[in-house]
């Protein structure tokens, strides 16, 4: 095992786990929370708007795979999950700003020093991409449920890198390298679902009937 592998524990491993935090805290009731750094601010700041929109990604990849689960797409789901369990790090390292007093923090949120998770993302576009009908037209949103939850999943992820923006002295370069890339995949990866599970991509056509190519 290499020192990027991710284990997703099962459901029995983690029910082992003591409960020892309970899901409300009332320390956000005055319209505040923390960073990693315990550093508190307000609720509509850069950094939380930031990990709210992560957040929200994760989520609809999640919905992604209920779709996938039991089709001829399911090997991706194990690809996803990877990529939900990084998002979290990519928050643990929004939420620790590069220059807080803590550096020890700072190291332990540290992402993907050495690049190989952006890389990796490189390579699976490229196994993905292998196959697929070439695109000499603008796509739609489309493809099917899960395919289509994909897409939505892509718009949310460009989202989440416009709201790394404001934060970039603050963040890991490697953090916005990472969203920027993943957005990338989303998109191979609708396509690849949609074709594996039988389902037309739709096109854009000109309301005079016009198929815009991109060759032409």
């Amino acid at each position: 095992m290499s020192q990027h592998d991710i284990q997703i524990k099962s459901p029995d491993e983690v029910k082992s786990y003591p409960a020892t935090m309970k899901v409300y805290t009332r320390t956000g009731d005055k319209g505040t929370s923390a960073l990693f750094t315990g550093e508190r601010r307000g609720k509509d700041d850069a950094v939380f708007e930031a990990l709210g929109t992560t957040d929200e990604l994760s989520s609809t990849l999640g919905l992604a795979i209920a779709y996938l689960e039991g089709t001829p797409a399911s090997a991706l789901v194990a690809r996803l999950e990877v990529i939900q369990c990084l998002l979290q790090d990519v928050g643990s390292n929004v939420a620790t700003p590069v220059g807080a007093k803590s550096q020890a923090k700072v190291k332990r949120t540290r992402f993907d020093a050495d690049g190989f998770h952006s890389s990796n993302l490189e390579a699976w576009i490229d196994e993905l991409s292998e196959g697929l009908p070439v695109h000499r037209a603008f796509i739609l949103p489309s493809g099917g449920l899960a395919a289509s939850t994909l897409h939505v999943a892509r718009t949310i992820c460009r989202r989440a890198e416009r709201s790394l923006v404001p934060l970039l002295e603050d963040i890991d370069q490697e953090t916005f390298t990472f969203v920027n890339r993943l957005s990338d995949f989303l998109f191979v990866a609708a396509r690849w679902v949609a074709m594996k599970q039988g389902v037309t991509e739709k096109i854009y056509v000109h309301p005079q009937g016009r198929v815009t190519e991109f060759d032409k």
